[in-house]
Protein backbone atom coordinates (compact mmCIF):
# COMPACT_ATOMS: atom_id res chain seq x y z
CA UNK A 1 0.00 0.00 0.00
CA UNK A 2 1.12 3.53 -0.09
CA UNK A 3 2.09 3.96 3.53
CA UNK A 4 4.97 2.64 5.36
CA UNK A 5 5.00 4.63 8.88
CA UNK A 6 7.67 4.16 10.85
CA UNK A 7 5.01 5.47 13.98
CA UNK A 8 2.36 2.71 12.74
CA UNK A 9 1.49 -0.34 14.78
CA UNK A 10 3.87 -3.25 15.11
CA UNK A 11 1.19 -5.29 13.53
CA UNK A 12 -2.20 -3.68 12.33
CA UNK A 13 -5.36 -5.79 13.07
CA UNK A 14 -8.69 -4.23 11.57
CA UNK A 15 -12.10 -4.71 13.86
CA UNK A 16 -14.68 -6.82 12.43
CA UNK A 17 -15.86 -6.35 8.82
CA UNK A 18 -19.28 -6.89 7.43
CA UNK A 19 -17.77 -6.84 4.14
CA UNK A 20 -16.67 -10.99 3.81
CA UNK A 21 -20.51 -11.86 4.42
CA UNK A 22 -21.29 -9.57 2.51
CA UNK A 23 -19.33 -10.82 -0.56
CA UNK A 24 -20.63 -14.17 0.22
CA UNK A 25 -23.72 -13.35 -0.29
CA UNK A 26 -23.42 -11.22 -3.78
CA UNK A 27 -21.16 -14.12 -4.82
CA UNK A 28 -23.79 -16.42 -4.16
CA UNK A 29 -26.84 -14.23 -6.14
CA UNK A 30 -24.35 -14.34 -9.35
CA UNK A 31 -23.38 -17.80 -9.66
CA UNK A 32 -27.12 -18.45 -8.75
CA UNK A 33 -27.74 -15.91 -11.58
CA UNK A 34 -24.97 -17.51 -14.16
CA UNK A 35 -25.67 -21.03 -13.39
CA UNK A 36 -29.83 -20.31 -14.67
CA UNK A 37 -28.68 -17.79 -17.61
CA UNK A 38 -26.54 -21.19 -19.29
CA UNK A 39 -29.42 -23.24 -18.86
CA UNK A 40 -31.86 -20.75 -20.47
CA UNK A 41 -34.02 -19.87 -17.35
CA UNK A 42 -35.87 -16.31 -18.28
CA UNK A 43 -34.63 -14.63 -14.57
CA UNK A 44 -31.08 -16.06 -14.93
CA UNK A 45 -29.48 -13.05 -16.51
CA UNK A 46 -30.84 -10.46 -14.43
CA UNK A 47 -30.32 -12.11 -11.08
CA UNK A 48 -26.38 -12.89 -12.34
CA UNK A 49 -26.30 -8.79 -13.42
CA UNK A 50 -27.66 -8.23 -9.94
CA UNK A 51 -24.84 -9.98 -8.71
CA UNK A 52 -22.09 -8.77 -10.29
CA UNK A 53 -23.13 -5.21 -9.39
CA UNK A 54 -23.62 -6.14 -5.77
CA UNK A 55 -20.33 -8.08 -6.09
CA UNK A 56 -18.79 -4.72 -7.24
CA UNK A 57 -20.19 -2.85 -4.79
CA UNK A 58 -18.47 -4.54 -2.10
CA UNK A 59 -15.40 -4.82 -3.25
CA UNK A 60 -15.63 -0.86 -3.81
CA UNK A 61 -16.35 -0.38 -0.18
CA UNK A 62 -13.79 -2.97 1.21
CA UNK A 63 -11.05 -1.95 -0.84
CA UNK A 64 -11.98 2.02 0.59
CA UNK A 65 -11.62 0.85 3.74
CA UNK A 66 -8.19 -0.98 3.23
CA UNK A 67 -6.85 2.38 1.25
CA UNK A 68 -8.22 4.72 4.00
CA UNK A 69 -6.31 2.90 6.80
CA UNK A 70 -3.33 2.56 3.82
CA UNK A 71 -3.23 6.68 3.81
CA UNK A 72 -3.71 7.21 7.69
CA UNK A 73 -0.68 6.05 8.00
CA UNK A 74 -2.10 2.12 10.20
CA UNK A 75 -0.01 -0.04 7.92
CA UNK A 76 3.61 -1.02 8.87
CA UNK A 77 6.47 -2.83 6.56
CA UNK A 78 4.89 -5.72 8.31
CA UNK A 79 1.20 -5.54 6.90
CA UNK A 80 3.12 -4.37 3.59
CA UNK A 81 5.17 -7.89 3.70
CA UNK A 82 1.57 -9.65 4.08
CA UNK A 83 -0.25 -7.95 0.98
CA UNK A 84 3.03 -9.18 -1.05
CA UNK A 85 2.49 -12.34 0.08
CA UNK A 86 -0.97 -12.33 -0.33
CA UNK A 87 -1.13 -11.37 -3.84
CA UNK A 88 1.81 -13.80 -4.88
CA UNK A 89 -0.36 -16.97 -3.18
CA UNK A 90 -3.43 -15.44 -5.34
CA UNK A 91 -1.51 -15.31 -8.71
CA UNK A 92 -0.28 -18.94 -7.68
CA UNK A 93 -3.91 -20.27 -7.34
CA UNK A 94 -5.16 -18.25 -11.11
CA UNK A 95 -1.95 -20.16 -12.31
CA UNK A 96 -3.58 -23.67 -10.97
CA UNK A 97 -6.85 -22.13 -12.35
CA UNK A 98 -5.86 -21.67 -15.49
CA UNK A 99 -3.37 -24.85 -15.46
CA UNK A 100 -6.49 -26.88 -15.06
CA UNK A 101 -7.98 -26.02 -18.42
CA UNK A 102 -5.14 -26.07 -20.44
CA UNK A 103 -4.40 -29.51 -18.82
CA UNK A 104 -7.93 -30.30 -19.76
CA UNK A 105 -7.02 -28.91 -23.49
CA UNK A 106 -4.47 -31.03 -23.25
CA UNK A 107 -6.25 -34.02 -22.65
CA UNK A 108 -8.72 -34.21 -24.56
CA UNK A 109 -6.63 -33.10 -27.66
CA UNK A 110 -3.56 -35.55 -27.68
CA UNK A 111 -5.31 -38.44 -25.84
CA UNK A 112 -8.58 -38.58 -26.18
CA UNK A 113 -9.01 -37.36 -29.65
CA UNK A 114 -6.52 -40.20 -31.26
CA UNK A 115 -8.15 -42.42 -28.56
CA UNK A 116 -11.15 -42.11 -30.40
CA UNK A 117 -10.06 -42.08 -33.57
CA UNK A 118 -8.21 -45.67 -33.28
CA UNK A 119 -9.14 -48.99 -35.10
CA UNK A 120 -10.68 -50.14 -32.16
CA UNK A 121 -13.76 -47.32 -32.28
CA UNK A 122 -13.97 -47.37 -35.84
CA UNK A 123 -16.95 -48.87 -35.25
CA UNK A 124 -18.44 -46.49 -33.00
CA UNK A 125 -17.16 -43.26 -34.73
CA UNK A 126 -17.00 -44.12 -38.27
CA UNK A 127 -16.79 -41.02 -39.21
CA UNK A 128 -14.42 -39.20 -36.53
CA UNK A 129 -10.94 -38.36 -37.54
CA UNK A 130 -9.52 -37.69 -34.82
CA UNK A 131 -8.37 -34.13 -36.55
CA UNK A 132 -8.90 -31.66 -33.74
CA UNK A 133 -10.10 -28.55 -35.74
CA UNK A 134 -11.52 -30.11 -38.70
CA UNK A 135 -14.83 -28.47 -37.39
CA UNK A 136 -16.96 -31.78 -37.68
CA UNK A 137 -18.30 -33.55 -35.14
CA UNK A 138 -18.53 -37.46 -35.06
CA UNK A 139 -21.74 -38.59 -36.40
CA UNK A 140 -23.52 -35.42 -37.15
CA UNK A 141 -23.32 -34.82 -33.10
CA UNK A 142 -21.95 -31.16 -34.00
CA UNK A 143 -22.31 -28.84 -36.12
CA UNK A 144 -19.96 -27.70 -38.75
CA UNK A 145 -17.78 -24.71 -37.76
CA UNK A 146 -14.86 -22.82 -38.81
CA UNK A 147 -11.80 -22.39 -36.28
CA UNK A 148 -10.83 -19.54 -35.22
CA UNK A 149 -7.22 -18.64 -37.59
CA UNK A 150 -4.70 -17.10 -35.65
CA UNK A 151 -3.85 -14.19 -37.68
CA UNK A 152 -5.90 -10.96 -37.42
CA UNK A 153 -7.78 -10.16 -34.32
CA UNK A 154 -5.66 -12.82 -32.17
CA UNK A 155 -2.16 -11.60 -33.35
CA UNK A 156 -3.24 -7.74 -33.20
CA UNK A 157 -4.29 -8.89 -29.32
CA UNK A 158 -0.61 -10.71 -28.51
CA UNK A 159 0.62 -7.50 -30.22
CA UNK A 160 -1.42 -5.29 -27.30
CA UNK A 161 -1.01 -7.20 -24.48
CA UNK A 162 2.92 -7.05 -24.75
CA UNK A 163 3.04 -3.19 -25.96
CA UNK A 164 0.82 -3.06 -22.56
CA UNK A 165 3.28 -4.44 -20.69
CA UNK A 166 6.11 -2.27 -21.47
CA UNK A 167 3.91 1.01 -20.93
CA UNK A 168 3.12 -0.20 -17.53
CA UNK A 169 7.07 -1.23 -17.22
CA UNK A 170 7.97 2.36 -18.11
CA UNK A 171 4.86 3.86 -15.87
CA UNK A 172 5.81 1.79 -12.53
CA UNK A 173 9.77 2.99 -13.20
CA UNK A 174 8.18 6.64 -13.59
CA UNK A 175 6.55 6.32 -10.15
CA UNK A 176 10.06 5.12 -9.05
CA UNK A 177 11.75 8.45 -10.27
CA UNK A 178 9.03 10.23 -8.63
CA UNK A 179 7.64 11.52 -11.82
CA UNK A 180 3.89 10.97 -11.20
CA UNK A 181 3.09 12.73 -14.51
CA UNK A 182 5.15 10.42 -16.43
CA UNK A 183 3.83 7.97 -14.36
CA UNK A 184 -0.43 8.65 -15.04
CA UNK A 185 0.55 9.44 -18.71
CA UNK A 186 2.22 5.62 -19.35
CA UNK A 187 -0.83 4.29 -16.93
CA UNK A 188 -3.41 5.76 -18.44
CA UNK A 189 -2.09 4.57 -21.76
CA UNK A 190 -1.89 0.64 -20.45
CA UNK A 191 -5.48 0.90 -19.15
CA UNK A 192 -6.30 2.28 -22.91
CA UNK A 193 -4.91 -1.03 -23.91
CA UNK A 194 -6.56 -2.99 -21.66
CA UNK A 195 -10.00 -1.83 -22.96
CA UNK A 196 -8.87 -2.01 -26.83
CA UNK A 197 -7.73 -5.85 -26.47
CA UNK A 198 -11.53 -6.31 -24.34
CA UNK A 199 -12.75 -4.65 -27.66
CA UNK A 200 -11.35 -6.86 -30.08
CA UNK A 201 -11.59 -9.84 -27.91
CA UNK A 202 -15.77 -9.12 -27.99
CA UNK A 203 -15.62 -8.60 -31.91
CA UNK A 204 -13.95 -11.76 -32.24
CA UNK A 205 -16.81 -13.19 -30.53
CA UNK A 206 -19.47 -11.83 -32.30
CA UNK A 207 -17.57 -12.60 -35.65
CA UNK A 208 -17.02 -16.49 -34.43
CA UNK A 209 -20.94 -16.99 -33.41
CA UNK A 210 -22.34 -15.61 -36.40
CA UNK A 211 -19.74 -15.78 -39.16
CA UNK A 212 -18.16 -19.22 -38.09
CA UNK A 213 -21.03 -20.92 -36.43
CA UNK A 214 -18.45 -21.41 -33.53
CA UNK A 215 -20.26 -21.69 -30.46
CA UNK A 216 -19.96 -22.69 -26.80
CA UNK A 217 -21.86 -26.46 -27.78
CA UNK A 218 -19.43 -26.93 -30.55
CA UNK A 219 -17.51 -29.80 -28.88
CA UNK A 220 -14.99 -30.18 -27.17
CA UNK A 221 -13.09 -27.81 -28.79
CA UNK A 222 -15.85 -24.88 -28.76
CA UNK A 223 -16.07 -25.22 -25.27
CA UNK A 224 -12.55 -25.26 -24.84
CA UNK A 225 -11.70 -22.34 -26.86
CA UNK A 226 -14.32 -20.28 -24.92
CA UNK A 227 -13.79 -21.22 -21.39
CA UNK A 228 -10.20 -20.48 -22.01
CA UNK A 229 -10.39 -17.10 -23.76
CA UNK A 230 -13.01 -16.14 -21.81
CA UNK A 231 -11.83 -16.29 -18.53
CA UNK A 232 -8.61 -15.23 -19.82
CA UNK A 233 -11.25 -11.84 -20.99
CA UNK A 234 -12.34 -11.70 -17.64
CA UNK A 235 -9.21 -11.25 -16.36
CA UNK A 236 -8.00 -8.71 -18.46
CA UNK A 237 -11.33 -6.54 -17.70
CA UNK A 238 -10.40 -7.25 -13.74
CA UNK A 239 -6.77 -6.72 -14.55
CA UNK A 240 -7.78 -3.50 -15.96
CA UNK A 241 -10.19 -2.27 -13.52
CA UNK A 242 -7.26 -2.55 -10.89
CA UNK A 243 -4.85 -0.55 -13.11
CA UNK A 244 -7.79 2.06 -13.60
CA UNK A 245 -8.09 2.46 -9.69
CA UNK A 246 -4.27 2.69 -9.31
CA UNK A 247 -4.51 5.63 -11.96
CA UNK A 248 -7.16 7.31 -10.20
CA UNK A 249 -5.53 7.16 -7.17
CA UNK A 250 -2.06 8.47 -8.46
CA UNK A 251 -3.90 11.27 -9.99
CA UNK A 252 -5.60 11.79 -6.58
CA UNK A 253 -1.99 11.79 -5.36
CA UNK A 254 -1.43 8.64 -3.63
CA UNK A 255 1.80 6.57 -3.12
CA UNK A 256 4.79 7.52 -3.56
CA UNK A 257 8.01 6.70 -4.86
CA UNK A 258 8.63 4.33 -1.76
CA UNK A 259 5.41 3.34 -0.98
CA UNK A 260 3.23 1.91 -3.93
CA UNK A 261 2.49 -1.92 -3.59
CA UNK A 262 -1.01 -1.05 -4.97
CA UNK A 263 0.84 0.03 -8.11
CA UNK A 264 3.15 -3.31 -8.10
CA UNK A 265 0.07 -5.79 -7.19
CA UNK A 266 -2.17 -4.73 -10.07
CA UNK A 267 0.89 -4.89 -12.52
CA UNK A 268 2.05 -8.47 -11.26
CA UNK A 269 -1.22 -9.71 -11.83
CA UNK A 270 -1.69 -7.15 -15.16
CA UNK A 271 1.71 -9.58 -16.54
CA UNK A 272 0.38 -12.75 -15.02
CA UNK A 273 -2.25 -11.96 -17.50
CA UNK A 274 0.05 -11.10 -20.35
CA UNK A 275 1.70 -14.61 -19.99
CA UNK A 276 -1.49 -16.73 -19.67
CA UNK A 277 -2.69 -14.63 -23.23
CA UNK A 278 1.43 -16.01 -24.67
CA UNK A 279 -0.01 -19.80 -23.75
CA UNK A 280 -3.35 -19.03 -25.39
CA UNK A 281 -2.09 -17.97 -27.98
CA UNK A 282 0.11 -20.64 -28.93
CA UNK A 283 -1.82 -23.53 -27.82
CA UNK A 284 -5.36 -22.63 -28.61
CA UNK A 285 -4.96 -20.53 -31.92
CA UNK A 286 -1.95 -21.85 -32.88
CA UNK A 287 -1.59 -25.62 -32.04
Amino acid sequence: MSSNNAAAPYYFVPGPSKWPMFAGISLLVTMTGASAWVNDASWGMAVCLVGIAMTLAVLYSWFGDAIAESEKGLYSHRIDLSYRWSMGWFIFSEVMFFGAFFGALYYARSITFPWLADLDHKLIWPDFSGVWTNGVGPAGTVESYTPVEAFGIPTLNTALLLASGMTLTISHHALQAANRAKAITWLAVTVLLGATFMGFQAYEYMHAYSDLNLKLTSGIYGSTFYLLTGFHGFHVTMGAIMLAVVLYRLIRGDMSAEHHFAFEGAAWYWHFVDVVWLGLYVVVYWM
